[in-house]
């Protein structure tokens, strides 16, 4: 895509939002608004036409919505896709990320209202990043992510079986941390790992993802139906316990302290003129502060370098610090900047990763007593 300018393709049912969605991508010099489509079906025969690079999609949309047009589209053509959702539809975000979309936009209500200078801010950051964006682990993230849960045209989730043997959930203090920091293509990165890692680890989770307010809280919801763990958005002053995932708010940090009987969740507003919220370095530097050799800072997909100054910390106090593959991560930069800096001590791709975290959380547990001779 480079050398030229970007061919953007905006689908959305309300004309408002189209010639609103397109102007905004228009500011951008290297931006060229190809097409405008009212629903699915008029988007498949513009995107066979018209070749776009990218594609604005709205979800709820007559004749044919923005999943089933996901659905078709990875399957007969790849290409990014950044969903545009008001808050009302947050739960269908992560369903579109599921079935392949790059990333997504909050727009405050059904039509973009009077907050367009937040939402052009994102939305041209977003087309930013396609153009080093891997469509092909797109696409594999979201075929993983059905083949995982035993699905082939859907990704609903599953009905409990009640019959089904599911293992002790650990509870009580941690023996470990595991600290996660990711940003874009995150969220289905995280849905698979967390469904692969067995729920009797002992220790506990904390997930700087990078996402906007009143979504974390949505996204947290739907990994807690679909994987073993007990997910939750962080509040402030949780009690830190072993089998429990904590998303960190959108607008805040997520961080840990002492507490008067164990360590607990601290979610902070952020400081003033902070770009990255929540942050991965300050999850990271919090962590390996109080946990040390016993903490592991994991850097998945995600444009920038957050987390990198939280892992050099974190490796100085005798932490693990392990980093998705740039070569198979949806967007290489965080995990990069972190190998980069000489701190990682294992680069693995997302399916590799479970094992060297359940060998992790192994050797947080105290050691038998050695016989005595």
């Amino acid at each position: 895509m480079d050398g030229h300018k970007l061919r953007a393709l905006v689908v959305d049912d309300s004309a408002y939002n189209r010639q609103t969605i397109a102007a905004m991508l228009e500011l951008d010099p290297g931006v060229e608004v190809i097409g405008r489509a009212s629903n699915g079906k008029e988007a498949l025969r513009m995107v066979f036409d018209l070749q776009p690079d990218v594609i604005t999609l709205d979800l709820e949309m007559p004749e044919m919505d923005g999943f089933a047009f996901l659905r078709v589209l990875m399957a007969k053509k790849p290409l990014p896709v950044i969903v545009v959702s008001g808050h009302a539809e947050r739960d269908h975000v992560f369903r579109a990320l599921e079935l392949g979309a790059l990333d997504f936009i909050a727009k405050p209500g059904r039509h973009i209202g009077p907050d367009l200078r937040t939402i052009q801010e994102d939305l041209l950051a977003k087309l930013r990043v396609v153009r080093r964006l891997s469509v092909v682990r797109l696409l594999q993230r979201a075929q993983h992510l059905a083949e995982q849960r035993g699905e082939r045209t859907t990704l609903e989730v599953p009905a409990f079986d009640s019959g089904r043997y599911e293992p002790q959930k650990r509870r009580g203090p941690p023996l470990g941390v595991l600290g996660i920091a990711a940003s874009t293509g995150g969220p289905p990165a995280l849905q698979q790992l967390l469904c692969a890692l067995p729920v009797t680890l002992p220790i506990a989770i904390l997930v700087a993802q990078h996402m906007p307010a009143r979504f974390t809280r949505a996204f947290a919801a739907r990994l807690d139906k679909i994987c073993s763990f007990d997910v939750c958005e962080a509040t402030d002053q949780q009690e830190l316990q072993a089998g429990i995932v904590y998303i960190a708010p959108g607008a805040a940090n997520l961080e840990i302290d002492a507490g008067p009987t164990g360590p607990r969740v601290r979610v902070r507003p952020p400081r003033s003129g902070a770009t990255i919220v929540p942050s991965g370095d300050l999850l990271f530097k919090t962590v390996s502060d109080l946990f040390g050799p016993r903490f592991c800072a994991l850097i998945l997909t995600g444009m920038g370098s957050d987390g990198r100054e939280g892992a050099e910390l974190a490796k100085r106090l005798g932490a693990t610090v392990l980093a998705e593959d740039p070569n198979t991560a949806v967007m290489p930069g965080m995990p990069a900047a972190a190998i980069d800096a000489g701190v990682v001590d294992a680069v693995l791709s997302l399916e590799e990763l479970p094992v060297a975290i359940q060998r992790f959380a192994d050797a947080c547990r105290p050691r038998a007593p050695e016989p005595a001779t």
